[in-house]
């Protein structure tokens, strides 16, 4: 069968970092097999269901350069592709269950439940306690009757036969035996809503939509075995699909998984864009509103648990399509370096054009009120990105080719400017004056000449250029600064630095 894969999230808020990583395996896994992946929206849990959130995930992924094929927001031959749109599919296999008695209907509140954990510890609904329940194989057929036509509620608990080895073939961890005496009769099905839980319809979507490979968080592990008895009982023993569980993303430091605290308390998004919570108000900060490249977001998460078994670092998406495996992918959790992922940026950032950049800083100088050529600024960009991790590091790195300082740095007037700088720096104006060719070459080479000629120590009086023209102990080499700034420029800051400093 042609590759088919889904990314299914819940759209119950943001999408998680974690949860993008899942979608772009699936992603570079069904690219490099030729296959489809397809979005659907698991929305059963009404009660968790979160405005804003299923455009969300759609738009974080079209950012991400992450491509479905099928699914939400594009269609196909299996629509819909939202679970609480697909509700009447699923009633006939609850009733197939119901009728093979591989299933059974349970009527116990929750209080009900609740005594019984308080009574029992570790209290599980299974083959040891469900003849103590309130349910279809306690209750006479006739009251189980009576009670669903009055409108009482209930649920479709499945019906799990104990001490039997259940074999899930993981292409990441390999097989994994459970006895099923440890699995509960989890519910499938409540008449409340009318709608399935995640393990019903997750299998039947899987199978219904030819889904070949689940690829999903390590999280969802213990479900697996569950999914392979709920195969097996619907006769899809044949079309069941292969499974791999990823690794966990971990904190950067100590133990546990990456949470969005991790982010607020370290100083980093936890996810693609910003995110504002519908019921506080509260906004999340995002990797794209933070400044980061997609592609650089992209190469950063997919060797966060996986590598291609060589030193290289820098892969495009086309890279990562031919070299992605599932089985170099790692069993052990992945502990999230945020620093790593701005040296990524930093990377990408550096291996576009200055052209390129150039016309991304512009839209920052047109917010602060900054209308330049497009050539300068194209040169200031040659000089200073090499500087920057970001878009907007490239306006501390240049502020100064654009504004005359306002102030200088104190720390810097305390250790550059000395008691003959006011003179120097006055005779230096008078000597760029004459200068006609103001070519950083031809600048340096006349400016040198001056120093040398005068016994003037070359970094007194470089130290206190700088600080004239800059405001601090920085930027590129000098005379690239004075050709984009202009002799006129240039010297009206001297003057200026003469004036304010004495």
């Amino acid at each position: 069968m042609k590759v088919r894969v889904r990314f299914a999230p819940s759209p119950t808020g943001p999408l998680h970092i974690g949860g993008v990583r899942t979608a772009l395996y699936n992603y570079l896994f069904a690219k490099q097999h030729g296959g489809d992946m397809l979005l659907r929206i698991e929305d059963t849990d009404s009660n968790r269901f979160v405005p804003g959130a299923e455009n969300y995930i759609i738009e974080a992924l079209q950012w991400l350069g992450i491509g479905i094929d099928e699914g939400v927001g594009v269609g196909g031959p299996h629509a819909p592709y939202r679970q609480s749109e697909r509700k009447h599919l699923y009633r006939q296999y609850v009733d197939q269950l119901l009728d093979a008695g591989l299933a059974y209907i349970a009527f116990d509140t929750p209080a009900e439940l609740d005594g019984k954990r308080a009574e029992i510890p570790n209290f599980q609904y299974d083959a040891r306690t469900r003849g103590d329940m309130c349910n279809s194989l306690t209750l006479p057929a006739e009251e189980v009757k009576a009670r669903i036509d009055r409108g009482d509620q209930y649920v479709v608990r499945i019906k799990i036969e104990p001490d039997e080895s259940i074999t899930v073939n993981d292409l990441i961890r390999g097989e994994v035996t459970i006895n099923s005496s440890i699995l509960d009769d989890k519910v499938l099905f409540k008449s409340a809503d009318g709608l399935p839980t995640y393990h019903l319809a997750n299998v039947v979507d899987d199978y219904l939509m030819e889904i070949t490979h689940v690829i999903r968080g390590e999280e969802w592990l213990p479900s697996a075995p569950l999914h392979v008895i709920l195969y097996r009982y619907l006769g899809w023993s044949d079309r069941m699909p292969r499974f791999a569980h990823l690794p966990l993303l971990l904190k950067p430091d100590g133990n546990g998984k990456l949470s969005k605290r991790d982010g607020d308390r370290l100083g980093f998004p936890v996810f693609p864009l910003n995110w504002k919570d519908p019921k506080s108000g509260e906004t999340s900060s995002g990797y794209r509103e933070a400044g980061y490249f997609p592609e650089a977001v992209v190469n950063f998460l997919a060797l966060l648990g996986w590598n291609p078994g060589t030193d290289e670092e820098i892969l495009s998406m086309q890279q990562l399509i031919e070299q992605f495996n599932l089985e170099k992918v790692s069993k052990s959790g992945a502990r999230f370096d945020y620093e790593k992922g701005k040296w990524f940026n930093h990377k990408y950032l550096q291996m576009k054009s200055d052209e390129e950049v150039a016309d991304l800083f512009q839209h920052i100088l047109v917010e602060k009120g900054i209308i330049e050529d497009s050539q300068k600024v194209t040169r200031i960009v040659s000089l200073v990105k090499e500087r920057a991790n970001f878009i907007t590091d490239l306006w501390e790195q240049s502020s100064f080719f654009f504004q005359a300082p306002a102030a200088y740095d104190e720390k810097t007037v305390q250790k550059r400017w000395k008691a003959d700088s006011p003179a120097q720096m006055q005779e230096l104006a008078d000597v760029l004056a004459g200068i006609d060719d103001f070519s950083p070459e031809h600048t340096e080479e006349v400016v040198k000449a001056w120093i040398e000629s005068k016994g003037y120590g070359l970094g007194a009086v470089m130290n206190a250029f700088r600080l004239s023209v800059v405001g601090a102990a920085k930027g590129p080499h000098m005379f690239d600064i004075t050709a984009i700034l202009g002799k006129e420029e240039t010297i009206a800051r001297l003057k200026r630095a003469v004036e304010t400093l004495g």
